[in-house]
């Protein structure tokens, strides 16, 4: 079974963004870390979830993953707050796992 940790990031507004810009830039800047891993994979299209974007990670040990999560809630731009949620492949929803602050 395959560890997938979920990063939940609050879904605020980048501050300063002019009136009629794309006010989330940063869920395009954590959708290119992503999407150039090399030592995991972007497993799923990031969704909205309770107030968060959700991002997911898998293809490598739990440690690799979670620091692949710190990694993204470190990025320029991204909301404070961020955890992640270390589930797999059975969990039916989203948020169900260990809870693990970034």
């Amino acid at each position: 079974m395959d560890t997938i940790v979920e990063i939940h990031v609050p879904l605020a507004e980048t501050p300063g963004t002019p009136e009629g810009s794309y006010p989330f830039p940063w869920i395009d800047r954590i959708d290119d870390f992503l999407a150039d891993l090399e030592e995991a994979e972007d497993y799923d299209e990031s969704e909205e979830y309770e107030g968060a974007h959700v991002f997911f990670v898998t293809g490598a040990p739990e440690a690799v993953l979670l620091a692949v999560a710190s990694r993204v809630a470190a990025l320029p731009g991204v909301p404070g707050g961020a955890f992640a949620v270390v589930s797999d492949q059975e969990a039916e929803e989203i948020g169900v796992g260990r809870r693990v602050e970034l």
